[in-house]
């Protein structure tokens, strides 16, 4: 079994190849060197980790890989110019450095040839991956719309954004390692079980991923820290805050998330630490990190297959970039 870092380096390998045409560069050199700044790779190394959870890594594992990590790029270079998002991966945004017309056709090219790599699987499997696939690739843009109506809603709660935050972020980790397991050849149970995992995962993650927005360090983190304070975006801190604090302090805190005054960020981060939301999140990411070990637990194959999952998932909710 290959633990996660392993993995990321043999799909490096494999991925580290020029994956678009030479012309127009003025197009193409842009993703290209997007996907050149690497990233965690956490999507595709789980549609192999899935694979591997039953069997050995199959020749069909690899291009499945290659399609997760181009479509999860595709919806970042497209979140990034809806998020008028400065930074991605510690460089400036593709529309931040080349203009939005270049960003928006160069995430689509990466669909684009994400698809093409999908084609490359073995027909005894490729309906059924390429129906997951699909569903996720909808499920991912609604969650992606749903963010936005919410940044114009006056509250939104609590299961409303879970819900949110399964479309975006929970259903692409849960069918990658949903798509390996195909290949792997398990059962509808199996499959069920690893799917849950990998969805309660996302939602750990997310609230991780919350969590480092406000609180993390910027240098590790690789994003503008307060980005979604600045944004005005409901997080799962945002919520919280807005639904347990007191009326003057939801009032106060009302009223700088409707300026951009300087130094909302640390003025909004202040009630935070009032209102023990840092703790309370950590608490949160447990629950979910819980129910996903539960699902993990479930899955009919011997421990040991089990252990570069289980490693994965608490790194994933303890990391701090």
């Amino acid at each position: 079994m290959y633990k996660f870092e392993e993995l990321v380096s043999r799909f490096e390998t494999y991925f580290n190849q020029r994956h678009f045409p030479a012309n127009p560069g003025t197009l193409y050199d842009p993703v290209q060197d997007f996907l050149a700044l690497g990233g965690k790779r956490v999507r595709p190394v789980l549609s192999l980790m899935g694979n591997e959870l039953f069997d050995e890594i199959l020749p069909d594992a690899w291009p499945l890989a290659a399609a997760v990590e181009l479509f999860h790029n595709f919806t970042l270079i497209h979140d990034d110019i809806m998020d008028k998002a400065p930074l991605r991966r510690g460089k400036a945004t593709v529309h931040a450095a080349y203009g939005e017309p270049t960003a928006l056709l160069g995430g689509d090219v990466m669909l684009v040839v994400a698809y093409e790599y999908l084609n490359k699987i073995d027909s005894r499997y490729q309906k059924r991956i390429m129906q997951l696939f699909n569903r996720t690739a909808m499920e991912v843009c609604e969650g992606q719309q749903l963010d936005m109506d919410f940044e114009k809603s006056a509250s939104v709660d609590m299961p409303a954004y879970i819900h949110m935050i399964e479309l975006k972020t929970s259903v692409l980790l849960a069918a990658s390692l949903r798509m390996g397991a195909i290949l792997g050849g398990a059962s509808e149970n199996n499959q069920h079980h690893l799917y849950e995992f990998g969805r309660n995962l996302g939602i750990a993650f997310q609230v991780q991923d919350d969590y480092l927005d406000a609180f993390g360090d910027p240098d590790k983190f690789g994003k503008q820290v307060g980005g979604d304070i600045m944004a005005n975006k409901k997080t799962f801190l945002m919520i919280h805050a807005l639904q347990t604090a007191d009326e003057p302090v939801k009032k106060e805190l009302k009223q700088i998330m409707g300026t951009n005054e300087a130094g909302k960020v640390e003025k909004v981060l202040n009630i935070f630490r009032a209102c023990g939301i840092d703790a309370w999140a950590k608490d949160l990411k447990d629950t979910y990190i819980n129910k996903a070990f539960y699902h993990l637990e479930e899955i009919a194959v011997i421990s040991a297959r089990k252990k570069p999952l289980t490693e994965l998932a608490a790194y994933l909710v303890q990391r701090d970039k």
